[in-house]
């Protein structure tokens, strides 16, 4: 198909868009950075993305794709192979008429329409589509599912044909061009590029199931060749320095790998079942930027107060929670905001998930007794003027933390509960004196994951009968008025309507009228203050703020909330 030439400073210019310094300075820098240069206008911010496409698209007599509610197929976006896909910045939308409809973002590259016609090799019609659209679309329908497949299908006929040969079997696994091995590198790109932070390998009775964790929900591939799960588990467990030959009592073990030029620790686990050994994969990108506390979604209150609390020079700060709700993403914000020339920092942890230069990290080791307590005792023999301790696990450890606190240290740590009022009690269960407590203690913030919202599909939702009864119960009339909203599902969000997670936070910061309550044993007295502390919002309610501005939705909030039916202000005579 023949396109007209356009020259879009130009155009811009003519339209009085832009100025002719404006056009000056893009074309300064599309000579550093060899960028479009209507990238370069956008990045610039001399013109709206949006703007700059619907006046190409004008001047081109070509339609305008919006491809977050374009309906996407797989099947017909795959005629044109991944490579060319990003390499000519083009998808393949639809097929029609003996025709195909391909989105691009440069219509003009008339090298590259040329070479589409070629690769697809029947006539085709071009639409105008957005880049950042393009790249975000690609991730999400390329996925390696059929590619596992593939590997699944080839590795069990190998599997069959040296069935009787496993010590040949075991040498043929060090190849790089073993199936096995090629299968395993999609199963773990394909994770990585749906952003998961845990992979299973679970055989069940006939098939295998191979799951992602993505965004707190797991997504399911089955593959029909059960046998070759015998094959993986031995792959992995030589990668992660495990017995291979142990298949009766689960394991632990870790290994490092590259994937799309970004490093991940990996954390394995086995655990013998049923029909075999299931394998869950935790993936710590090792890449990424650790995230600072202000871009962890903390309220401005709780964060000034946190702030106030870390730069406090001794005592006990905890951050609560059940597993996966983000607690060592928080500590190790807390710890890169104190990481200083003047502070000796060390931490002791199972496993060191992020390493920080300048932080003095230890890595427990049971196997050669190296145990949070005994590490503990060392670390103060250290001179540190900061320690974080991984958990607070058991009586000897909790005994330590707060001698530490006490003796002129700052100790950060977790511990695994449900709020940070019932963390206290928690500690007195593990041992720990209230008089103690009450002395060491500065604050405690527990805190929940909830799933996002997709800005690209956000809907108003009616609120079910349960979540209205829920809502009247726990939170009172007044929040039946707001008008909710939820993702109605996207080609952003794999049409789930889901999009990340973000945290929510109560901070309880110690104060007399607790400490008080705490040394005469008064729960209902303690449960009292600690309403009454003016930065004190219970995790429900700081959730119910996030489902009020749209950003998660009601259902969300009484999934992470442990109320139930039950108000979530009690009376003083209640006990907890």
């Amino acid at each position: 198909m023949q396109i007209k030439k356009i020259h879009i400073g130009k155009l811009l210019l003519d339209s009085h868009i832009i100025t002719q310094e404006q056009l000056d300075t893009a074309i300064e820098q599309q000579r550093q950075t060899g960028q479009r240069l209507g990238q370069v206008l956008v990045d610039l911010h001399f013109i709206e993305e949006s703007k700059l496409l619907d006046l190409l698209a004008h001047q081109l007599n070509m339609p305008l794709i919006d491809l977050k509610n374009f309906p996407i197929n797989p099947d017909v976006v795959t005629y044109l192979p991944e490579f060319y896909a990003r390499h000519f910045r083009a998808l393949v939308l639809k097929k029609e008429n003996d025709e195909f409809l391909v989105g691009m973002v440069d219509p003009q590259d008339i090298i590259a329409t040329d070479e589409l016609s070629r690769l697809l090799k029947l006539p085709i019609k071009i639409a105008l589509i957005s880049e950042e659209d393009l790249l975000q679309v690609i991730d999400l329908i390329y996925r390696r599912t059929s590619e596992i497949t593939s590997f699944a299908e080839e590795l069990s006929e190998e599997l069959t044909e040296n069935k009787y040969n496993f010590s040949q079997l075991k040498q043929d696994l060090s190849a790089t061009d073993a199936p096995v091995v090629r299968m395993l590198e999609s199963i773990f790109q394909d994770a990585v590029q749906m952003n998961a932070s845990d992979i299973h390998i679970e055989p069940d009775e006939h098939i295998l199931r191979i799951r992602q964790r993505v965004d707190g929900v797991l997504h399911e591939q089955i593959i029909n060749e059960k046998h070759i799960v015998s094959a993986l588990t031995l792959r992995l467990k030589l990668m992660a320095g495990i017995n291979i030959t142990e298949k009766r009592v689960p394991q632990d073990g870790r290994f490092s790998i590259r994937i799309k030029d970004k490093n991940f620790d990996v954390r394995l686990a086995t655990l013998p079942i049923q029909f075999g050994e299931s394998v869950v994969m935790r993936l710590l990108n090792q890449s990424a930027n650790l995230l600072n506390l202000d871009e962890i979604g903390m309220p401005p209150k709780v964060l000034e107060t946190l702030r106030k609390l870390t730069a406090l020079p001794n005592g006990l700060i905890l951050i609560t929670g059940p597993t996966g709700s983000g607690k060592t993403t928080a500590l190790y914000g807390a710890l890169s905001e104190l990481n200083s020339a003047e502070k000796k920092i060390i931490t002791v942890e199972d496993p060191v998930e992020y390493r920080i230069p300048r932080i003095n990290q230890v890595q427990i080791a049971p196997g050669v007794d190296l145990t949070f307590a005994r590490a503990l005792r060392a670390i103060l023999r250290q001179d540190p003027d900061i320690i974080m301790v991984g958990e607070l696990r058991d009586e000897e450890t909790v005994a330590i933390a707060i001698r530490a606190a006490m003796t002129g240290h700052l100790v950060l740590s977790t511990l695994h509960t449900n709020d940070a009022i019932s963390s206290t009690l928690r500690l007195i269960d593990m041992g720990a004196e209230s008089y103690l407590i009450a002395a060491v203690l500065r604050g405690i913030m527990a805190q929940r994951l909830v799933r996002r919202n997709c800005k690209n599909c956000l809907r108003p939702v009616e609120l079910t009968p349960a979540e209205k009864i829920w809502l009247q119960d726990v939170a009172g009339p007044e929040y039946l008025n707001y008008p909710y909203m939820h993702g109605a599902g996207c080609n952003y969000c794999h049409n789930t309507g889901i999009k990340g997670q973000i945290g929510i936070f109560e901070l309880l910061v110690w104060d007399t009228p607790l400490a008080e309550a705490l040394r005469a044993n008064n729960i209902p007295a303690f449960k009292k203050a600690a309403y009454q502390q003016e930065t004190f919002r219970p995790l429900t309610f700081s959730g119910l703020d996030l489902a009020v501005q749209g950003i998660t939705t009601v259902s969300e909030v009484m999934r992470i909330s442990d109320q139930g039916f039950e108000k979530r202000y009690p009376d003083t005579e209640q006990s907890i």
